[in-house]
């Protein structure tokens, strides 16, 4: 069962409780509502993760303007939640033209109960996804500050500083990995953010990740994300790092201190540009700018043995 809280809008009753049945033992919160002007007063008071919404609501109504009337509201009150439109097989072109309003998809009545099941859970995702996201831009918003102050830092005018901007001008302008080499308090993350501010990917997310704080059992998880049930602690489904920086920048700091067991998986993703959560089977295409850093020698580190060459050769 999905710990998600779903919503569903229709006026006729009994499609209501038919919904509430089929759905209240695969999703955690089944809230029904046969009133849509009561919309405002459940988004007010709940918090959910799928909205369902009928078409069309007044007795002889098959225009559809009910439905984008509603729809308009509740992306007003929260534009990333993910609304499902429910209509007759007739009124499809209708629903394809409130997906252009901002629905998230449609499902026709009468519906295939598991392809319904199907379409909420991949709503749902998608706002476990977009919250993940969200977070990591505020994220990105605090490093503001700190970002101008280096910015006013590089503009400086000597001469080692003009070699480094003009160095990670020629970076930025490729979409190649780069590897950053450098003792502690250097300003590693510093010069990344700056490689991507001045790409391609600029307009995206930018996401760093401590390596070092990473153990090892938590590696794929938070690399990769999870479906829930994957393991004991796993209660809902997480984005992992590299999908929540899907067409941005993903900053790998003190990447010499990832195992060898953990090294290989992540060499698979990097080459393949594609990743399997942990508990699931069905590959995730992403598309980023790698960057890493380290304090240590990785190439010491491939003669001794205790990191991979092929890994290496792939980071620079």
């Amino acid at each position: 069962m999905l710990p998600a809280r779903i919503l569903v809008i229709d006026d006729n009753v009994q499609i209501l409780e038919s919904l509430r049945l089929l759905l209240k033992d695969e999703f955690e919160s089944i809230d029904i509502l046969a009133k849509p002007f009561r919309i405002h007063e459940m988004l007010w008071r709940n918090s959910y993760d799928v909205v369902m919404l009928d078409m069309n609501y007044a007795m002889g109504e098959i225009s559809g303007n009910e439905g984008i009337f509603w729809l308009n509201e509740i992306k007003k009150k929260d534009p990333q939640l993910p609304v499902i439109l429910i209509t007759a097989y007739g009124d499809i072109e209708l629903a394809v033209k409130a997906i252009r309003e901002g629905a998230t998809d449609f499902i026709t009545k009468p519906w295939d109960p598991e392809k319904l099941i199907v379409t909420l859970t991949n709503a749902y995702r998608l706002r476990k996804s977009s919250q993940e996201v969200k977070k990591l831009k505020g994220k990105q918003q605090q490093l503001t500050n700190d970002l101008d102050r280096a910015y006013r830092m590089f503009h400086g005018n000597s001469v080692e500083m003009t070699k480094l901007m003009n160095t990670v001008d020629r970076v930025a302008a490729t979409d190649a990995n780069v590897l950053i080499l450098g003792e502690n308090g250097t300003g590693k993350e510093v010069i990344a953010q700056e490689i991507h501010r001045r790409s391609t990917r600029s307009e995206q997310i930018f996401v760093g990740v401590d390596m070092g704080s990473l153990s090892e059992t938590l590696f794929e998880s938070e690399m990769f994300g999870h479906v829930k049930g994957a393991f004991t602690d796993a209660k809902e489904d997480r984005t992992g790092r590299f999908e929540a920086a899907d067409e941005g920048t993903l900053f790998l700091d003190e990447i010499g201190n990832i195992p060898l067991s953990s090294q290989a998986k992540l060499l698979q993703v990097i080459q393949n540009r594609e990743l399997i959560r942990v508990g699931d089977q069905q590959p995730v295409k992403i598309d980023i700018r790698l960057i890493t850093a380290t304090n240590r020698s990785l190439k010491q580190m491939v003669k001794e043995g205790t990191f991979r060459e092929d890994l290496f050769y792939r980071l620079d």
